[in-house]
């Protein structure tokens, strides 16, 4: 990733900005494209250290799914905690 960037700024004569996972630029983007608000939109994911922080930085309520690499007793090792906790992706209200 350094090599690309370092490319591309050579090329562009520019620094480049890259956008990683979480950010919450990422998340206004989607918002946009999608037509919806922050009240209207809900984070689904099964990841404390990507998913849910991305939704609690973008101020977008979270669910995190127990389906994946985050867990229940992993909660307590973070600093913030998800809106709601689901066994699964099934469990969402249609």
């Amino acid at each position: 990733m350094k090599a690309t960037k370092e490319t591309l700024d050579h090329i562009r004569k520019k620094k480049a900005y890259f956008v990683n996972k979480p950010n919450p630029l990422m998340m206004r983007h989607a918002l946009r494209t999608l037509g919806t608000t922050y009240e209207e939109t809900i984070i689904v994911g099964d990841r404390m250290d990507t998913d849910i922080i991305a939704g609690i930085e973008s101020q977008i309520e979270t669910i995190l799914v127990l389906t994946g690499v985050s867990d229940e007793k992993d909660m307590p090792k973070f600093a913030y905690a998800p809106t709601f906790v689901l066994e699964s992706v099934s469990e969402i209200p249609q």
